[in-house]
């Protein structure tokens, strides 16, 4: 049986490979929150999905990376602590209040944002606007007895629905490349959140016989978040011409 300590270590989600070993423990969780590198994942789709348009306009791309940050990077992650389950570590460290307060004042610059595009230039993505506002609630509150809590709709919501409000923040409109990818891009999410669901679970577990099965699953969602980054970035500088 596991030492008491080496559990809580093991146990602890300060320990997270995402979560800096430096600063006062209020920062370190906040960070450990922000989920960086799943966060970066979807971040990535909206470049990937603005990078498939024939004409790109360079300050749309930073303003959907804004949006998606303050939306599922600050406020889905705060929502997601609240939640419905009592498997919320991030929740012990902060109230109810403090994250309810996190999530409305991430969504208004993201919203705010988003409706400025909405009315002057793309408003197509209202439709995106209206289905993501659904699935950060419905999602992370775990509403509707969880039906949406799911790791299907978790790969449609975070993986396809990015790429694709990308793309049409860019061109007002959908091209088959850009459902295509969406298709990919829900696939990688998909295997991201099968991979952590299993992985998350060895760690509350605390059990040192699954050690090996904890270490490969961290490769998994190490390998399949930075891979998504770097696919990002190269699509980036090809665009630039580089």
């Amino acid at each position: 049986m596991m030492k008491p300590a080496l559990k809580t270590l093991a146990t602890d989600r300060r320990s997270e490979w995402f979560v800096p070993q430096f600063g006062p423990l209020k920062f370190r969780i906040f960070i450990g929150l922000l989920f960086l590198p799943y966060t970066g994942m979807v971040l990535s789709f909206t470049v990937i999905g603005a990078m498939l348009a024939e004409q790109i306009y360079w300050e749309r791309v930073i303003a959907i990376v804004l949006i998606y940050f303050f939306g599922l990077g600050i406020a889905a992650h705060a929502l997601d602590a609240i939640g419905g389950s009592s498997q919320k570590p991030w929740g012990r460290h902060f109230s109810k209040k403090t994250l309810w307060a996190l999530a409305i004042f991430s969504l208004i610059p993201a919203y705010g944002i988003g409706l400025y595009y909405i009315f002057t230039a793309t408003p197509y993505l209202a439709v995106l606007a209206i289905l993501e506002g659904f699935f950060l609630f419905a999602y992370n509150l775990e509403w509707f007895k969880g039906r949406f809590h799911t790791d299907a709709w978790f790969a449609f919501s975070w993986g396809m629905l990015p790429l694709l409000a990308g793309h049409v923040i860019q061109s007002n409109a959908l091209s088959l490349s850009a459902v295509v990818m969406a298709a990919a891009t829900g696939l990688f999410s998909y295997v991201e959140i099968n991979a952590s669901r299993p992985y998350k679970a060895i760690k509350r577990a605390g059990d040192s016989s699954a050690r090996l099965f904890q270490i490969r699953y961290e490769k998994i969602l190490k390998g399949i978040s930075l891979g998504v980054i770097v696919l990002a970035f190269a699509m980036l500088v090809w665009r630039l011409g580089f």
